[in-house]
């Protein structure tokens, strides 16, 4: 056993401090921010079902006589209930669900053209979206009063809720007007014997806030759009007597109602009507006003405003980014199914070959640190491998577990063990380097057990004087279980697909930890491994395309390597590789802008990595995301096309992927789920080492348990 003693170097933070709770904390906030955002965004998207939705009878035989046998606006602030009524030949128009960009305009033309005033019950989220038109309406002389924030039931609604939406709403009208007011109508309201004993609840908990319900006396139920002569009719009052008419002025198609009011106006008033406000029509009845709103209830208003724009600018970007990723999708896997496909189809074509057969000598480097349970394996399956000329350098990176020992009691004259201080895996594939004899290097992991022929085969490329370096094809070993089948599924997928696309492109960008061969001139050239990312091997990778060598991937040279086997030990595993490849994404940034073959594959190479490895996964969850909001809040019918879509173009994808591993496709049994459940948790690293990377620091080598449950299946190789 040789001991080796490196110079120790500092490890650099890759990052910056200690800042591991500000890493969790900004998670934290993250997710609750956007569950905020989505949840007042669904509660503003069921917002509004109009007067035409059919109610349900319900008793009133609690609803005392004074109400409905009296007049339709209705004190409840003390006992007895008080009702009034409006004097003759007076009309308070009222004008419910708006103000509407499209018609509340044309309903202010008309009255000011008879210089007629009338009463808006507005809901909260229409001023929200229409402040000026809200100020237009008090401007000209007319009142707004409160007809809910969302346009809900009030009566089935808790009372803390109903309070809400009336507060919401009054704040609502404070930033639009500067004013208060002290009139309600809840949604679905009618004339005074429509109350039932459900309502009393809410209008007396607004009674001890202040509020004069304002229901009505003539409904024109112009939402029918019976025609205008029909609305006239119904809105004009019998005899002399005064009247509270309901008309609206959103929900639909108003153009029946513009006319029927020109009409109305242009019939009654000649007669002597009067058309107020409905504070105007009960002055010396009851003291009705709008007092100024004072600073408090105007800023909350103001407040509200931005919150609500801020949630709908979110979702907007939220779809944006959807649609962004949705193409990303598309565009990867009409990629994946054209390029890898001809990429394979090439490969195994008869008449393929690298060149003249390899057989010169190659040095295998492995890595180690207590690794103990898989070592013997990995290095018989490497020490007896059908290439010519094979010698196998361990590297025991200060292991306490025996590994050296277990290395040792194998008897394989090929294989030597070299111990050395803890300090890291790139340290030690650099220490193994310099122990190599020969000029092909191939570097492998410790859990991995390679086939026969695959040392032979991942040197077979360096029959091309332009190839740096080879990968290998890596599958997993322990795919018991699923989560070992679904590990599967994205080793065949994920990464072996995707390096039959980069290489086709000429641009992989990571050769595999756990089987990679690297000319000894390509390594020079490329400056060696490093410690300043956590993913030393696209790190490397990149670094050998820059210094202008050529790197292919080798189907047939097959490696199978122990995947974690609990959700932790995947966690730290994916994290480290997700935050290692955002590292060394950031680290080479600047070849985009390099000349010679550094700058060409930075304007490739790089990008494609930006994009399908960091950008895309961070924004495929939002497919997820948004598909769940639609199911829940929108039309399940659509939400549940668009996901299933995403998933059939998935299912295809592994498909095409099986087939050209030569893969069985029976774990993709699982694939549905593995789109439910395992992907979810994929993201959910991808989001930590994306907030790692902003506010966090780099670890060390960190070691997975093993179990050594490795198994080449029968017949591979």
């Amino acid at each position: 056993m040789t001991v080796y003693r490196p110079p120790r170097r500092p490890e650099p933070p890759l990052t910056g401090g200690r800042t591991g709770p500000l890493r969790a904390l900004a998670l934290l906030a993250l997710v609750a921010s956007l569950a905020t955002v989505m949840l007042l965004q669904a509660y503003l998207t069921v917002r509004f079902v109009p007067d035409s939705a059919p109610q349900p009878e319900r008793p009133f035989d609690a609803v005392p006589a004074e109400i409905r046998d009296g007049g339709p606006v209705i004190d409840l602030s003390g006992a007895p209930a008080r009702t009034y009524r409006l004097p003759a030949r007076t009309i308070a128009l009222t004008f419910d669900d708006g103000p509407d960009p499209r018609w509340t305009p044309l309903i202010l033309d008309v009255l000011r053209r008879h210089r007629a005033h009338a009463t808006f019950f507005v809901l909260g989220s229409q001023v929200v979206d229409n402040t000026g038109l809200t100020r237009r309406i008090t401007a000209e002389g007319h009142q707004v009063g409160v007809h809910s924030f969302t346009h809900p039931d009030m009566s089935a609604l808790p009372a803390w809720l109903s309070r809400l939406e009336r507060s919401a709403t009054q704040g609502a009208i404070a930033d639009a007007t500067g004013r208060a007011t002290s009139l309600y109508r809840p949604p679905y309201s009618s004339e005074v014997d429509a109350v039932d004993n459900a309502d009393l609840p809410d209008l007396r908990d607004s009674a001890r806030r202040g509020y004069l319900t304002v229901l009505n006396d003539r409904d024109s139920e112009d939402w029918r759009r019976p025609g205008v002569a029909t609305i006239v009719r119904r809105a004009t009052p019998p005899g002399d007597a005064g009247a509270v008419v309901l008309m609206h002025d959103a929900g639909g198609d108003r153009s029946q109602t513009v006319a029927a009011l020109d009409r109305l106006l242009t019939d009654l008033q000649p007669r002597g009507y009067r058309f107020t406000t409905v504070s105007a029509a009960l002055t010396g009845s009851i003291p009705v006003a709008d007092p100024d709103a004072g600073a408090g209830l105007a800023s909350r208003g103001w407040a509200l405003r931005w919150a609500i724009r801020a949630t709908e600018a979110t979702m907007r970007l939220l779809q944006l980014l959807t649609i962004i990723a949705g193409s990303l999708i598309l565009a990867r896997t009409i990629l994946l199914i054209v390029v890898a496909t001809g990429h394979a189809r090439r490969r195994h074509a008869p008449a393929w070959s690298w060149g003249p057969p390899v057989t010169a000598p190659v040095s295998i480097i492995v890595p180690a640190f207590n690794e103990a349970k898989t070592i013997g394996p990995a290095v018989r399956s490497l020490a007896l491998s059908a290439h010519p000329g094979v010698e196998v350098i361990v590297v025991d990176d200060a292991s306490t577990d025996g590994t050296g020992d277990v290395v040792r009691q194998l008897g394989l004259g090929n294989v030597r063990v070299v111990r050395t201080p803890s300090g890291g895996k790139a340290a030690a594939l650099t220490t193994g380097a310099g122990f190599a004899r020969h000029d092909l290097i191939v570097m492998v992991d410790a859990d991995t057990v390679t086939e026969p022929d695959a040392i032979h085969r991942i040197v077979q490329p360096f029959a091309d004087p332009g190839v740096g370096a080879v990968s290998g094809n890596v599958k997993v070993g322990n795919r018991r279980g699923l989560l070992g089948a679904w590990q599967h599924i994205e080793y065949v997928i994920g990464f072996n697909l995707d390096r039959r696309l980069y290489d086709a492109l000429g641009c992989i960008g990571t050769i595999p930890g756990a089987l990679g061969a690297f000319r000894r001139q390509a390594l020079t050239d490329a400056g060696g491994l490093h410690t300043d990312t956590l993913a030393e091997d696209t790190d490397l990778t990149i670094a050998v395309q820059r210094a202008g060598w050529r790197v292919v991937f080798e189907d047939s040279a097959r490696a199978w390597t122990e995947a974690p086997t609990g959700l932790r030990q995947l966690w730290r595993q994916r994290y480290r590789w997700s935050f290692g490849t955002m590292q060394a994404w950031w680290k080479h940034r600047r070849a985009v802008l390099d000349r010679g073959p550094s700058g060409r594959f930075g304007r490739r190479g790089l990008l494609l990595i930006a994009v399908f490895t960091v950008v895309l996964p961070l924004l495929a969850p939002l497919i997820d995301l948004l598909a769940l909001y639609g199911f829940v809040v929108l039309d399940r019918r659509a939400a549940a096309v668009s996901w299933l879509a995403v998933t059939a173009v998935q299912a295809v994808t592994a498909v095409v992927a099986f087939r050209l591993d030569h893969e069985p496709l029976w774990p993709l049994w699982s694939l549905p789920l593995q789109q439910v459940a395992y992907r979810q948790f994929l993201y959910l690293v991808l989001l930590h080492a994306a907030v790692t990377a902003l506010t966090g620091r780099g670890l060390r080598w960190q070691k997975l348990r093993r179990t050594g449950g490795v198994a080449v299946p029968a017949g591979a190789g």
